[in-house]
């Protein structure tokens, strides 16, 4: 406080100053001083310094928060390798069994150092890969000492690929979620090999060596015979992972090698059976749907094709009953040929009008296969919602019913595996399905026709023109 007023003196006018050689007497002096304005000059002195205070207190907390940000750092690159640490990768946990639950059948029957090949509904391959690393362990080849007792490892890695995607896309994703390798003072990502099984035509034969232990595109994969002898074949990163899961279902399972790991890692290879059992599963759910409503629409075009077939018979008993009214009104009555023949003459023209007229609406030929068509579909959709068959809904099951079965035969071709239809459709659904397909089929044709005929329809015209 001292210091404070002393500068507050400081700024005194010199007027106000006490004089050694001034004859004013102390009272005045006292009155002198009381009447300096002291508050504002302390309130500028406190201002000043609250915003010294306030500046000092901002300066620590930077110091604080630049002490903690270094520490941090301290803590992230304490280790061997910042690049390692730096990520934090979320699979870097210590649990050795903590591997997804399959949704799928099992190809390793439940063994644990094994990977996994399964399948999705999105038909994506799910590869689930047990990390044989420490959670601490910052490169391939060099393992921390003292905790590989403890059998501590990382969670088991799973990677969602396409079939169509190459080998070396699945390569990339794995060096991504590995320690890399320590070589010659440098880091580097270590090479991932892709092997499987080979057949004895693709390998070199030796002397007393034994067949191979499966036959070419078995399609059992892990639930093929298990061998002693197994030779095996590196695949180029360029192959397709279905291509290759297809050709490495010759054998249980095939391998990855890691570079600078001893152990390769070792993933059962998918059947037939499994590779489709999301497919199979979705076509034996969408075959009891399908049966349910052939079922009704079976009934609802029986009844179409009665009552069209009744209105064919009503049309003939109209005419013969026209022709009945026609003799008798000639031959038996007065009136005679005179008057009937006019009248039948106007009705005759008024048919053949009323004829023209509908070809022109329907604009088809007037045969009795487009009449009967017509009367069919009409009754059919009108007994449809009746029943309460949506048609869309029938036609968008069929059609991925048969798409699915498409599919599955294709797999079924690469695996030269054979699928019976019959213990996923039955009789009467695959019956229901391949005449829809034909139906289909020949409709497409009489449809591609009938654009056929309207273009040379159109292009007459042009033609008499020129």
């Amino acid at each position: 406080m001292s210091r404070v007023l002393c500068r507050a003196t400081v700024r005194f006018s010199p007027a106000l100053h006490p004089r050694p050689s001034s004859t004013l007497s102390s009272h005045y002096q006292h009155f002198l001083w009381s009447r300096v304005p002291v508050t504002s000059v302390l309130g500028r002195s406190f201002s000043r310094s609250r915003s010294l205070r306030e500046e000092e207190s901002n300066r620590k907390e930077d110091e604080l928060r630049e002490k903690a940000r270094q520490r941090e750092q301290r803590q992230v690159t304490s280790g061997k390798s910042a690049q390692t640490l730096e990520n934090d990768r979320p699979w870097h946990r210590e649990s050795s069994h903590a591997q997804p639950k399959s949704t799928s059948p099992d190809p390793t029957q439940g063994d644990l150092t094994k990977g996994r090949l399964l399948t999705t509904p999105t038909r994506l391959l799910k590869l689930i890969l047990p990390m044989p690393f420490h959670p601490k362990q910052e490169h391939i080849n060099e393992p921390i000492e003292g905790e590989e007792q403890k059998g501590e490892t990382v969670e088991p890695l799973a990677l969602l690929v396409h079939p169509h995607q190459p080998l070396s896309y699945l390569e990339r994703l794995i060096q991504a979620e590995i320690p890399p390798l320590r070589y010659n003072g440098r880091e580097k990502l270590p090479d991932i090999v892709f092997r499987a099984e080979a057949d004895q035509e693709e390998s070199y034969k030796k002397k007393g060596r034994q067949d191979s232990n499966v036959a070419s595109y078995s399609g059992l994969g892990h639930e093929g015979p298990d061998r002693k002898h197994t030779t095996w074949v590196r695949w180029s990163g360029s192959t397709e992972v279905g291509d290759f899961i297809r050709d490495a279902a010759r054998g249980r399972e095939f391998a990855i090698v890691i570079e600078g790991h001893e152990k390769e890692l070792r993933v059962a290879v998918p059947s037939f059976k499994d590779r489709t059992y999301y497919m199979r599963m979705h076509l034996r759910r969408m075959s009891r749907e399908i049966d349910a409503m052939a079922k009704v629409k079976s009934e609802c075009d029986q009844l179409a094709h009665k009552g069209a077939h009744r209105l064919a018979q009503g049309g003939f008993a109209a005419l013969a009953t026209w022709w009945g009214v026609v003799y008798y009104i000639t031959f038996h009555t007065e009136m005679g040929w005179d008057l009937v023949e006019p009248v039948t003459y106007l009705a005759g023209l008024t048919t053949i009008m009323g004829g023209y007229l509908w070809f022109l609406f329907i604009s088809r030929d007037l045969s009795y296969k487009a009449a009967m068509k017509v009367t069919v579909s009409k009754r059919q959709n009108a007994l449809y919602q009746e029943r309460g068959l949506d048609p869309s809904r029938w036609e968008h099951l069929v059609h991925e019913a048969n798409s699915l079965r498409r599919e599955i035969k294709m797999v079924a071709a690469e695996y030269d595996a054979e699928w019976d239809e019959m213990k996923d459709l039955g009789e009467d659904v695959k019956q229901v399905l391949e005449d829809e397909k034909r139906k289909n089929g020949g409709d497409k044709k009489e449809k591609l026709k009938d654009d056929d005929d309207d273009d040379d329809g159109e292009e007459a015209p042009s033609r008499a023109d020129k």
